[in-house]
């Protein structure tokens, strides 16, 4: 058998000379690096333990330390309230829904922090003050249950789209339990007089095949999830069964990667079902693509990898994300396409359908990205982006070829997002905004070829001294990394503006211009300046900026970062004892490496739900599913080079490291609490001022109710303040 130990002569050998690795050994690099020689080299490992007595007293004690110092500065409670007063607002824009014939909303503020949804009808929504009707009172819910309920959306039956099923999350985790809703009796169904469909606490993937018909992947019992605790298995499951009685119709395999298999069901605007496709992931972007038909289940045609978004006629629309060559003819990564299923079936009776042009909807240019997507009966609307700003696009399905193309009204250089769509009636919400702009709501009439503003929000801070500049930085292969600046216009030209630079670079997520108002509120109006990195490895410039980043040129993300940092310096905007850095999640991968590779480029860092112990990552769950972006440290090769960054095991001694502030949440089921608090405390082993602190209720998303959101914001701010402008 092969060994898997690998020593650190091996590692070093295979490193190209990066700042942080010309130095000395990390002390706390295993030198065996195989998952029992990683396991015993980590003096933190109590601290894994999500609820585990020794990792709470830890949490116990460094809130403590942390809170004093963060909620004690004279400028916790403004930044506290003024979060809170724009998170609470009463006139911020109503994110819609469609909901049968109206429109449904889900809405949080001082006096409903956990929410409400409720309904109205779609020319009240139009109006300056909508008449809502509460549906489902989540505070109240939560008080009479005893439960701390946090929303996780509503999934309801189409046409009329009167029976919901609906997600509850205790404490904001990403398990959810499921229960069925009836919006004409505005009640819970009952599960033994009404049959009302009930799924107990887990990380489900449901779709409605009828009425009285669920497909759920989900926890079916021992040896039913893969090793990161997604389910790899689809059942039909009928009104008035248990799990136990639900019969399988789909299988993957316990080895599955990515986020477990999905049933989707895609219907017309009439509700009639047009095709079930079953995705099952083999990795985190891998996957092989199934059609139920009926009893049988039949592998599609597609590339593994691919995001699909619909059907239009009996065409499946879809994005290769490689590129694509299907019986001679060859389409490129990031294309937008509608592919009959005929063509994508294998070819029977020696009958082999064949695609053509027509097939084609639109080729992004280097330099573009197609976003999101949607699709109706006879339109696909599509957010395209041209060097980080995007536009609307509607694409017409008729018999002239190629497809015709309108671009819908938007503010120029802005963030463009589609919201809710009613393919009944051909309408669709859409978004746009800009760092200086608020968000604009319009609704488009793709059937009538009409777009028309519905409202506008109110802008939170003052813009009027601000400006907005878009640079380019050179990385350390040549490649130009965009970014964004966002400042007042008089700050002097000396290097002294405090300024924030965000990244993310991972999973093909784009950051484009977007209004962040606590930002804005409580740092550009105190003279602060901010910045977005557009890195590789998310997906400003479709999929080959996202692979040019992936498992062993991750470096290439982190050398984009520190690369901004210095055009930054060398164009006088800021310095590194004025420049802080904020990441989250993934981002969380890219602040603590920049850290512990560059500390000369930065005085702050808020590291926030972060994944840092990379050579770990894998057995935290869910780790496992983000293997195809990071690679897997059980393999000797991947384990490599995984180890010359992950930040956890980089610290050394002696490094003129800023105060840093880490900082994740209890609940989080998604990115585990241990990367964060074994960094932390690896971080006092050594010496090193820092500030911990970990929320206990919210999860991943931070959604769980604006008054600890506005908590959240105000931490951060008052360390970034600290830190860059005192």
């Amino acid at each position: 058998m092969r060994s898997l130990v690998l020593t650190l002569s091996a590692v070093l050998l295979a490193t190209t000379a990066t700042t942080a690795l010309a130095q000395s050994t990390p002390p706390h690099m295993p030198r065996d690096l195989s998952p029992a020689g990683v396991r015993a080299a980590d003096e933190h490992l109590a601290l894994e333990e999500v609820n585990g007595t020794e990792a709470m007293a830890f949490v116990a004690s460094e809130n403590e330390k942390s809170l004093k110092a963060l909620t004690g500065d004279r400028r916790y409670e403004p930044f506290r309230q003024q979060a809170f007063d724009i998170l609470s607002a009463t006139d911020r824009i109503a994110a819609p829904s469609f909901l049968g014939d109206g429109i449904g909303n889900f809405w949080q503020d001082a006096t409903n922090p956990k929410g409400l949804w409720r309904r109205t009808t779609l020319a009240s929504y139009r109006s300056a003050t909508p008449d809502w009707e509460t549906l489902i009172d989540i505070d109240a819910l939560s008080k009479a249950e005893g439960k701390d309920w946090v929303w996780k959306g509503a999934d309801c039956l189409p046409p009329d789209e009167t029976r919901c099923l609906i997600s509850l999350s205790d404490g904001g985790k990403d398990a959810v339990v499921v229960r069925e809703f009836d919006t004409t009796t505005k009640a819970f169904v009952d599960p033994v007089s009404g049959g009302g469909f009930v799924l107990p606490e887990g990380k489900h993937r449901i779709e409605w095949l009828d009425k009285d018909t669920l497909l759920v992947a989900t926890d079916f019992g021992p040896g039913a999830l893969t090793e990161s605790g997604y389910p790899f298995i689809v059942k039909g499951l009928r009104r008035g069964q248990g799990l136990d009685q639900a019969v399988e119709i789909f299988r993957g395999a316990a080895s599955d990667g990515g986020y477990g298999v999905s049933p989707r069901a895609f219907r017309n605007g009439a509700g009639e079902l047009q095709a079930v496709i079953v995705s099952r992931p083999l990795d985190t972007f891998r996957q092989e693509t199934w059609l139920i038909d009926g009893a049988k289940t039949i592998k599609l045609g597609l590339p593994e990898k691919v995001s699909i978004h619909g059907m239009i006629d009996n065409r499946l629309v879809f994005t290769p994300d490689q590129d694509w060559t299907r019986r001679g003819n060859t389409r490129t990564a990031g294309s937008l396409l509608a592919v009959s299923l005929n063509v994508l079936r294998p070819p029977t009776d020696g009958n082999i359908f064949m695609s053509t042009e027509s097939d084609i909807v639109l080729v992004p240019t280097p330099r573009q990205s197609i976003e999101e997507v949607a699709v109706m009966d006879e339109k696909i609307v599509a957010t395209v982006y041209d060097n980080v700003i995007g536009h609307v696009v509607s694409f017409n399905n008729n018999a002239t070829r190629p497809w015709t193309q309108t671009v819908l009204p938007a503010a120029d250089n802005a963030a463009v997002h589609l919201g809710a769509f009613d393919r009944k009636s051909g309408r669709i919400f859409y978004s746009f905004e800009g760092f200086l702009t608020p968000p604009t709501l319009a609704i488009a009439d793709l059937n009538q070829s009409t777009a028309n503003v519905i409202r506008s929000a109110p802008a939170r801070f003052d813009a009027s001294r601000d400006v907005v500049e878009q640079f380019e930085a050179t990385s350390s292969d040549g490649t130009k990394i965009p970014y964004f600046v966002v400042r007042p216009r008089d700050a002097p030209m000396n290097a002294s503006t405090p300024t924030i630079m965000f990244g993310y670079g991972g999973f093909s997520i784009a950051y484009p211009p977007a209004y962040k108002p606590e930002m804005g509120k409580l740092w550009l109006e105190n003279g602060g300046a901010f910045v977005i990195a557009n890195i590789r490895g998310g997906g400003e410039f479709g999929p080959a900026w996202h692979d040019a980043a992936l498992r062993d040129h991750r470096q290439l993300a982190f050398d984009d970062f520190a690369a901004v940092a210095r055009d930054l310096e060398e164009r006088r905007i800021t310095s590194p004892r004025r420049l802080g850095i904020y990441g989250r999640s993934n981002g969380g991968v890219l602040t603590s490496v920049s850290i512990t590779q560059h500390p000369e480029l930065f005085n702050a860092a808020v590291i926030e739900s972060p994944l840092i112990d990379m050579l770990r990552y894998w057995e935290l769950p869910a780790g496992a599913s983000w293997i195809g972006e990071y690679g897997d440290p059980r393999v000797p090769a991947d384990a490599a080079f995984i180890a010359r960054y992950s930040g956890y095991q980089n610290l050394r001694r002696g490094a003129d490291y800023p105060r840093l502030y880490i900082t994740t949440n209890t609940r989080d089921d998604r990115v585990h609490p241990g990367h964060a608090r074994k960094f932390a405390a690896r971080l006092g082993d050594m010496g090193y001022d820092h500030l911990y602190y970990e929320e206990t209720s919210g999860g991943h998303s931070n959604d769980a109710d604006p008054v600890a959101n506005a908590r959240r914001w105000a931490r951060h701010y008052v360390y970034l303040a600290q830190q860059l402008m005192d």
